[in-house]
């Protein structure tokens, strides 16, 4: 059977282009990280020159990761990304826990993230007229507050997946139009700066942080604390960078509805992550030489450094670009941008369960798909997760067990790589990893010793990602007794 011949029998419509397709990563990958990291990241190296660097290290490991997925997500254009790698390599274990971990933590509890963080935007933006306590409650020992912020948190999901629920056409137009906003503002923040912002000097790049305020950041990986390491410091500056370029491979997840998948999706694998490189690296060498490293590190949790370059902007003529004009512009644009990672999660995420759905792994009705040929059920049933966990503010607490459970799978997804060359060299591949196999090996290697370094630095967060991982298995096993045909399916990859 051909590939779109599936596709047109799963009833997927393969109406994303290119620009699309570029648009469903950047999306996903630009939210607040490139304008919050900043600040701890300083923290974490103390010198602008080390978190230039980590910054280029974090992008070169997506790159590379990038490049192993590209050929698998050519080769396999099917709904479900990592689930289909794993499933068809390392079999049906691995591809249902990845499932599990994404469609019950990772997916919703980022979707939850960005859309607080918008009504969180817009209250700031009204001056708190926004937020309003509305009533309380205990559950399982914890005190639950509900505002309004909450609920406009839940609108928003709300209105993205019933966009996503019209047709994936249009959740491509959209997804372009928000990713358009991204991108300008980090230019408008970069561009800005050099052209608008008061100061400016290259000697910052050769200081040191000294005395800055560092709230929240761990004297364990503190520049300049006692017990600091520089390898512990430096990991945690890759986490946090990590965690900015963390989406380069939602597009696996709609491989199915990409057009021409042998051709747009190594492009817009590889174009994206080179783009986001360029960006982040870009942006944050302009923040030093805007701020020295001392200024960034004060900067409050509660803000950013790129809100503080933001206002000193100064009016330059005609343009009259003040520091508080500025500062509205960049406030709108980061709640658009918020909006635009939310849209974009919301269209990759949905089809996870839509995959498992139809090896039988998921309830039945997840796999069912509109007239128009999207996974409606499993958009509806993501989005009610997604509300649950913003309503009783969770997200925060399991997004940061799941970082470690992430990279794993990462890890196993690109190895597998490997098995398919080995088992399967008869496959069709559009396209073949660059610099096979010393690129994939590079990114295994790396990602090795960052599970290591988290796993010595947060070891009680690693446990508890491990654990809600493993709380998969016994459910696994009551889908699996139900659907017998998909371990032939997983054996015979």
């Amino acid at each position: 059977m051909s590939i779109d011949n599936e596709s047109a029998t799963r009833g997927l419509i393969r109406g994303l282009g290119l620009l699309a397709a570029i648009s469903i990563i950047v999306g996903n990958v630009i939210g607040t990280g490139v304008f919050l990291k900043a600040r701890v990241m300083t923290c974490n190296l103390g010198e602008p020159l080390w978190v230039i660097a980590a910054w280029v290290a974090a992008g070169l490991l997506t790159l590379a990761g990038a490049l192993s997925y590209a050929e698998l997500t050519a080769m396999k254009p099917e709904a479900g990304g990592e689930y289909v790698y794993l499933r068809d390599s390392y079999g049906p274990l691995s591809s249902f826990l990845f499932g599990w971990m994404s469609i019950f933590v990772s997916k919703p509890g980022s979707q939850a993230s960005v859309a607080v963080i918008f009504a969180g935007a817009l209250n700031d933006f009204l001056g708190g007229a926004v937020k309003h306590k509305l009533f309380e409650f205990h559950l399982l020992g914890l005190q639950v507050e509900i505002t309004t912020i909450q609920l406009v948190a839940v609108m928003m999901i709300v209105i993205f997946t019933t966009i996503n629920c019209a047709t994936v056409q249009l959740s491509g137009q959209i997804a372009s139009v928000l990713t358009a906003v991204k991108v300008g503002l980090i230019v408008f923040v970069g561009l800005g700066a050099l052209l608008f912002a008061t100061g400016g000097n290259m000697q910052n790049f050769l200081m040191a942080e000294q005395g800055g305020s560092c709230n929240g950041v761990s004297d364990s990986v503190r520049f300049g604390a006692a017990g600091y390491s520089f390898a512990s410091g430096f990991a945690a500056a890759m986490i946090g960078a990590l965690w900015a370029y963390d989406g380069w491979n939602n597009l696996g997840f709609v491989a199915g509805e990409v057009k021409e998948p042998g051709k747009n999706i190594p492009r817009a694998i590889i174009g994206s992550t080179i783009l986001v490189i360029l960006l982040y690296v870009g942006v944050n060498s302009i923040y030093f030489y805007i701020l020295d490293p001392t200024t960034i590190a004060h900067v409050s949790p509660d803000s950013s450094v790129a809100a503080s370059i933001v206002s000193r902007f100064s009016s330059l003529g005609w343009l009259e670009i003040t520091g508080s004009a500025a500062l509205v512009i960049f406030t709108v644009g980061l709640m658009i941008s918020s909006l635009g990672t939310l849209h974009t999660s919301i269209v990759a995420g949905s089809r996870i369960p839509f995959a498992m759905a139809q090896n039988g792994l998921m309830l039945k009705r997840l796999g069912q798909l509109s007239i128009t040929g999207v996974p409606i059920t499993a958009l509806i049933f993501q989005g009610f997760l997604a509300s649950i966990l913003a309503l009783t503010g969770s997200f925060d607490t399991l997004t940061n067990y799941v970082i470690f459970g992430s990279w794993i799978f990462y890890g196993l997804a690109t190895s597998s790589i490997f098995i398919f060359r080995k088992r399967h060299p008869e496959l069709d591949r559009p396209y073949k990893a660059l610099g096979y196999p010393l690129v994939p090996v590079i990114f295994l290697l790396v990602t090795i010793w960052l599970l290591v370094r988290t796993l010595i630095d947060t070891p009680k967060e690693s446990f508890t990602g491990a654990l809600l991982i493993l709380l998969g298995i016994p459910v696994y096993y009551i889908f699996i007794k139900r659907n017998n045909s998909f371990i032939s399916k997983a054996e015979n990859g």
